[in-house]
């Protein structure tokens, strides 16, 4: 009975270190992150994590391959070559990116969703430079007249939640006193289904995306006007969490400005740019 404990005991540290030796190897294999010869603080190893919201094509969506493109992809690899490593993209509720959660939890380094630098934004997120000038555009089905919000009182009215174009169209219903009913969709995709099978009679979003959206889907929908809120887009790192990042963030979009870099990828993505 005694040779019989003694081999159960035995047998049982033996388990017990199997599971600590398993232990220390599962715990080896977890990337806690890393930094820079710059010093720049990382959430992986070699990577530079951005969150972003698909679909927002041109600035972000998937191509044909499932690969994730576009205008904000190409700016932040500017900041990536920099840092000498590669973007790694985490696609994200929109809700996350624009209230700092998701960076405050270690999800992401960057955040880049075609985001309008705002007063509350900067509150919980630090933006980098402007990298983009937004505007406001509201677009109806092939056939439609409507012009302005004032034609679409007893209507309905898309937007996408959470965003820069839903609080426009708030205040101004409010400001004009339109009886309009303000629709608003979870993402972009959502919306522009809505719109083209009937569910609302026109949507309001930003300009770069709508026009993208009418030209590759040609007979579905237009873009009948339009409205200069100044917007600017930034990206955006942990408030008061990466000053290093920052900084080289903003020097890389310095530099392709200066270099010629960033007109490439407009033209690339948005087409010819703007002379004033």
């Amino acid at each position: 009975m005694a040779k019989l404990r003694g081999a159960r005991r035995g047998a049982a540290l033996a388990m017990g270190t199997v599971l600590a030796v398993t232990g220390l190897v599962g715990c080896a294999k977890e990337d806690t992150g890393g930094t820079t010869a710059d010093g720049v603080q990382l959430v992986k190893t070699g990577k530079l994590t951005t969150c972003t919201h698909l679909p927002y094509s041109p600035f972000q969506s998937k191509d044909a391959s499932g690969k994730v493109v576009g205008f904000d992809v190409d700016i932040v690899d500017l900041a990536a070559k920099k840092l000498g490593v590669t973007q790694e993209i985490v696609d994200t509720p929109f809700e996350g990116i624009k209230s700092g959660a998701d960076l405050n939890s270690g999800k992401c380094d960057v955040a880049a969703a075609g985001m309008t630098i705002t007063e509350p934004r900067k509150q919980v997120l630090d933006f980098s430079a402007p990298y983009f000038d937004a505007t406001q555009a509201l677009v109806v089905p092939v056939g439609k007249s409507y012009k302005a919000l004032a034609d679409l009182v007893g209507k309905r009215l898309g937007v996408q939640g959470a965003t820069t174009g839903e609080d426009y169209v708030k205040q101004q219903v409010q400001q004009q006193n339109l009886k309009i009913e303000v629709v608003s969709y979870k993402d972009l995709a959502a919306a522009q289904q809505a719109l083209v099978t009937g569910q609302i009679e026109a949507a309001v979003g930003d300009l770069p995306v709508w026009n993208e959206y009418v030209t590759k889907n040609p007979g579905k929908a237009v873009v009948a006007g339009g409205f200069d809120t100044g917007e600017q887009y930034g990206l955006a790192v942990k408030k008061g969490g990466n000053p290093k990042l920052l900084e080289t963030i903003n020097q890389a979009l310095a530099e392709a400005r200066a270099d010629g870099s960033y007109d490439k990828i407009y033209e690339k993505w948005i087409g010819a740019k703007p002379t004033v």
